[in-house]
Protein backbone atom coordinates (compact mmCIF):
# COMPACT_ATOMS: atom_id res chain seq x y z
CA UNK A 1 0.00 0.00 0.00
CA UNK A 2 1.30 3.71 -0.85
CA UNK A 3 0.12 6.94 -0.35
CA UNK A 4 -2.21 8.16 -3.40
CA UNK A 5 0.07 10.93 -4.45
CA UNK A 6 3.38 8.51 -4.68
CA UNK A 7 1.53 6.44 -6.86
CA UNK A 8 0.07 8.78 -9.32
CA UNK A 9 3.64 10.55 -9.75
CA UNK A 10 5.04 7.53 -10.01
CA UNK A 11 2.56 6.57 -12.89
CA UNK A 12 3.98 10.19 -14.74
CA UNK A 13 0.52 11.97 -14.50
CA UNK A 14 2.08 14.98 -12.86
CA UNK A 15 4.74 15.23 -9.98
CA UNK A 16 4.27 14.96 -6.41
CA UNK A 17 2.60 18.44 -5.21
CA UNK A 18 0.74 18.30 -8.59
CA UNK A 19 -0.86 15.20 -8.01
CA UNK A 20 -1.70 16.19 -4.41
CA UNK A 21 -3.55 19.16 -5.84
CA UNK A 22 -5.41 16.71 -7.99
CA UNK A 23 -6.72 14.64 -5.36
CA UNK A 24 -7.69 17.99 -3.31
CA UNK A 25 -9.69 19.07 -5.87
CA UNK A 26 -11.40 15.85 -6.23
CA UNK A 27 -9.79 14.29 -9.54
CA UNK A 28 -8.99 11.10 -8.11
CA UNK A 29 -11.01 7.87 -7.70
CA UNK A 30 -10.15 5.08 -6.21
CA UNK A 31 -12.52 1.97 -7.03
CA UNK A 32 -15.15 4.40 -8.14
CA UNK A 33 -14.96 6.84 -4.71
CA UNK A 34 -13.87 9.83 -4.88
CA UNK A 35 -10.56 10.69 -2.77
CA UNK A 36 -9.94 14.08 -1.37
CA UNK A 37 -7.48 12.70 1.83
CA UNK A 38 -3.75 13.29 1.31
CA UNK A 39 -2.75 10.27 3.40
CA UNK A 40 -5.09 8.04 1.54
CA UNK A 41 -3.35 4.51 0.57
CA UNK A 42 -4.13 2.37 -1.96
CA UNK A 43 -2.64 -0.81 -4.08
CA UNK A 44 -1.93 0.13 -7.64
CA UNK A 45 -1.60 -3.86 -8.92
CA UNK A 46 -5.35 -4.51 -6.99
CA UNK A 47 -6.90 -0.83 -6.85
CA UNK A 48 -8.19 1.05 -10.01
CA UNK A 49 -7.14 4.40 -9.69
CA UNK A 50 -7.78 7.20 -12.28
CA UNK A 51 -7.27 10.73 -12.62
CA UNK A 52 -10.02 12.86 -14.47
CA UNK A 53 -12.05 10.00 -14.98
CA UNK A 54 -8.65 7.87 -16.73
CA UNK A 55 -7.19 4.98 -15.53
CA UNK A 56 -3.61 4.91 -14.61
CA UNK A 57 -0.88 2.99 -16.04
CA UNK A 58 2.74 2.91 -15.15
CA UNK A 59 5.06 4.66 -18.14
CA UNK A 60 8.42 3.87 -18.75
CA UNK A 61 10.64 6.63 -16.70
CA UNK A 62 12.19 9.29 -19.08
CA UNK A 63 14.56 11.63 -18.17
CA UNK A 64 15.73 14.27 -20.51
CA UNK A 65 17.52 17.91 -21.12
CA UNK A 66 16.11 20.62 -23.09
CA UNK A 67 18.07 23.71 -24.28
CA UNK A 68 14.89 26.11 -23.46
CA UNK A 69 15.09 28.73 -25.70
CA UNK A 70 14.45 32.41 -24.25
CA UNK A 71 10.53 33.47 -24.92
CA UNK A 72 9.13 30.07 -23.57
CA UNK A 73 6.74 29.04 -20.92
CA UNK A 74 7.80 25.96 -19.20
CA UNK A 75 3.79 25.03 -18.79
CA UNK A 76 1.42 22.72 -20.06
CA UNK A 77 -0.46 25.83 -21.44
CA UNK A 78 -0.34 28.92 -22.63
CA UNK A 79 -3.53 31.34 -22.73
CA UNK A 80 -1.91 34.02 -24.65
CA UNK A 81 -0.73 31.41 -26.92
CA UNK A 82 3.15 31.99 -26.44
CA UNK A 83 5.38 28.40 -26.93
CA UNK A 84 5.52 26.59 -23.79
CA UNK A 85 7.71 23.10 -23.37
CA UNK A 86 5.63 20.50 -25.27
CA UNK A 87 6.43 22.23 -28.66
CA UNK A 88 9.64 21.51 -28.56
CA UNK A 89 8.92 17.61 -27.74
CA UNK A 90 7.34 16.23 -30.83
CA UNK A 91 8.74 12.88 -30.58
CA UNK A 92 8.39 11.86 -27.02
CA UNK A 93 5.27 9.73 -25.86
CA UNK A 94 5.38 10.30 -22.66
CA UNK A 95 3.90 13.36 -20.70
CA UNK A 96 7.28 14.73 -19.08
CA UNK A 97 6.95 17.78 -17.34
CA UNK A 98 9.93 20.37 -15.94
CA UNK A 99 12.35 19.74 -13.04
CA UNK A 100 11.75 23.26 -11.59
CA UNK A 101 11.06 26.30 -13.91
CA UNK A 102 12.97 28.53 -16.30
CA UNK A 103 11.38 32.35 -16.49
CA UNK A 104 10.26 33.33 -20.01
CA UNK A 105 13.07 35.43 -20.12
CA UNK A 106 15.66 32.59 -19.68
CA UNK A 107 17.29 30.13 -21.29
CA UNK A 108 18.98 26.97 -20.97
CA UNK A 109 19.54 23.71 -19.42
CA UNK A 110 15.56 22.27 -18.47
CA UNK A 111 15.12 18.49 -16.77
CA UNK A 112 12.24 16.65 -17.73
CA UNK A 113 10.75 13.34 -16.27
CA UNK A 114 7.54 11.76 -16.05
CA UNK A 115 9.26 10.48 -12.55
CA UNK A 116 7.52 12.47 -9.82
CA UNK A 117 9.69 11.15 -6.82
CA UNK A 118 12.83 11.85 -8.73
CA UNK A 119 11.14 15.75 -9.37
CA UNK A 120 10.62 15.87 -6.10
CA UNK A 121 14.07 15.22 -4.94
CA UNK A 122 15.61 17.45 -6.75
CA UNK A 123 13.62 20.35 -6.32
CA UNK A 124 13.03 19.95 -2.41
CA UNK A 125 14.34 23.04 -0.62
CA UNK A 126 16.28 20.83 1.46
CA UNK A 127 18.19 18.61 -1.07
CA UNK A 128 20.94 22.21 -2.26
CA UNK A 129 20.83 20.65 -5.74
CA UNK A 130 23.61 23.61 -7.42
CA UNK A 131 22.12 25.14 -10.70
CA UNK A 132 24.96 27.61 -12.78
CA UNK A 133 24.12 30.16 -15.02
CA UNK A 134 25.78 32.85 -16.53
CA UNK A 135 24.31 36.40 -16.02
CA UNK A 136 24.70 39.27 -18.79
CA UNK A 137 24.56 42.40 -16.48
CA UNK A 138 24.32 46.30 -16.96
CA UNK A 139 27.56 47.56 -15.71
CA UNK A 140 30.39 46.01 -14.22
CA UNK A 141 29.92 44.92 -10.30
CA UNK A 142 32.30 45.49 -7.91
CA UNK A 143 34.31 42.62 -5.71
CA UNK A 144 32.37 44.53 -2.90
CA UNK A 145 29.15 44.10 -4.81
CA UNK A 146 29.42 40.34 -5.94
CA UNK A 147 30.78 39.80 -2.32
CA UNK A 148 27.53 40.34 -0.90
CA UNK A 149 25.79 37.72 -3.16
CA UNK A 150 28.53 35.08 -2.20
CA UNK A 151 27.75 35.72 1.70
CA UNK A 152 23.71 36.09 1.08
CA UNK A 153 22.01 39.20 0.00
CA UNK A 154 18.54 40.06 1.74
CA UNK A 155 15.38 39.56 -0.73
CA UNK A 156 11.91 40.74 -0.15
CA UNK A 157 10.85 36.65 0.59
CA UNK A 158 14.37 36.37 3.19
CA UNK A 159 18.30 36.68 2.98
CA UNK A 160 19.77 34.26 0.15
CA UNK A 161 22.03 31.51 0.49
CA UNK A 162 25.73 31.87 -0.07
CA UNK A 163 26.67 31.89 -4.12
CA UNK A 164 29.27 31.01 -5.75
CA UNK A 165 30.42 33.97 -8.42
CA UNK A 166 33.04 34.26 -11.25
CA UNK A 167 33.47 36.92 -13.53
CA UNK A 168 33.45 35.74 -16.89
CA UNK A 169 33.78 38.37 -19.40
CA UNK A 170 33.68 41.93 -19.33
CA UNK A 171 32.51 44.46 -22.23
CA UNK A 172 33.97 47.92 -20.97
CA UNK A 173 32.47 49.38 -24.79
CA UNK A 174 28.72 47.67 -24.06
CA UNK A 175 29.14 48.34 -20.44
CA UNK A 176 28.32 45.22 -19.55
CA UNK A 177 29.56 42.05 -18.18
CA UNK A 178 28.80 38.12 -18.10
CA UNK A 179 28.79 36.49 -14.38
CA UNK A 180 29.06 32.93 -14.09
CA UNK A 181 26.35 32.32 -10.15
CA UNK A 182 25.70 28.64 -8.64
CA UNK A 183 22.97 29.30 -6.44
CA UNK A 184 21.42 26.66 -4.04
CA UNK A 185 17.80 27.41 -3.80
CA UNK A 186 15.08 27.74 -6.43
CA UNK A 187 13.26 30.69 -5.49
CA UNK A 188 11.04 32.49 -8.56
CA UNK A 189 13.31 35.03 -10.50
CA UNK A 190 16.05 34.62 -7.73
CA UNK A 191 19.48 35.30 -9.86
CA UNK A 192 17.18 38.19 -11.40
CA UNK A 193 16.24 39.74 -8.07
CA UNK A 194 20.05 38.98 -6.83
CA UNK A 195 21.70 41.42 -8.93
CA UNK A 196 18.91 43.37 -9.63
CA UNK A 197 19.76 44.17 -5.16
CA UNK A 198 23.03 45.41 -6.42
CA UNK A 199 21.82 47.24 -9.21
CA UNK A 200 23.25 45.41 -11.99
CA UNK A 201 20.28 44.19 -13.85
CA UNK A 202 20.32 41.05 -15.99
CA UNK A 203 20.20 41.34 -19.83
CA UNK A 204 20.28 37.83 -20.08
CA UNK A 205 20.36 34.65 -18.58
CA UNK A 206 21.36 31.36 -19.21
CA UNK A 207 21.41 27.89 -17.08
CA UNK A 208 24.31 26.14 -18.03
CA UNK A 209 24.23 23.06 -15.26
CA UNK A 210 22.10 21.67 -13.23
CA UNK A 211 23.47 19.25 -10.51
CA UNK A 212 26.84 18.64 -12.41
CA UNK A 213 24.79 18.39 -15.66
CA UNK A 214 26.35 20.26 -18.48
CA UNK A 215 24.64 21.84 -21.24
CA UNK A 216 27.45 21.63 -23.21
CA UNK A 217 26.79 21.76 -26.93
CA UNK A 218 23.05 20.72 -27.52
CA UNK A 219 21.62 23.32 -29.66
CA UNK A 220 18.95 25.68 -28.47
CA UNK A 221 15.58 23.93 -28.97
CA UNK A 222 16.70 20.42 -28.88
CA UNK A 223 16.67 17.65 -26.58
CA UNK A 224 18.67 14.75 -25.78
CA UNK A 225 18.20 11.73 -22.82
CA UNK A 226 20.37 11.94 -19.49
CA UNK A 227 22.23 8.69 -19.50
CA UNK A 228 21.74 6.29 -16.30
CA UNK A 229 24.86 7.72 -15.06
CA UNK A 230 23.31 10.87 -15.00
CA UNK A 231 20.21 10.06 -13.30
CA UNK A 232 22.44 8.39 -10.58
CA UNK A 233 24.60 10.99 -9.69
CA UNK A 234 21.69 13.15 -9.49
CA UNK A 235 19.69 11.16 -7.63
CA UNK A 236 22.87 10.41 -4.99
CA UNK A 237 23.62 14.40 -5.19
CA UNK A 238 20.13 15.27 -3.89
CA UNK A 239 20.24 12.24 -1.38
CA UNK A 240 23.66 13.50 0.49
CA UNK A 241 23.70 15.39 3.60
CA UNK A 242 23.32 18.89 2.62
CA UNK A 243 25.77 20.07 5.46
CA UNK A 244 28.81 18.21 2.95
CA UNK A 245 27.86 20.42 0.05
CA UNK A 246 27.68 23.45 2.19
CA UNK A 247 31.59 22.60 3.37
CA UNK A 248 32.46 22.58 -0.68
CA UNK A 249 31.08 26.15 -1.25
Amino acid sequence: MERLQKIIAQAGIASRRKSEELILSGKVEVNGEVVTELGTKANPEEDMITVNGKPIRSEKKVYMMLNKPKGVITSASDPEGRKIVSDYLKGVKERVYPVGRLDYDTEGLLILTNDGEFAHLLTHPKHHVPKTYHATVKGVPHGSALEKLKTGIMLDDGMTAPAEIEYKDVDTAANESVISITIYEGRNRQVRRMFEAINHPVTRLKRISFGGILLQNLKRGLTRNLTKEEVNNLITLAKSEPAKKMKKR
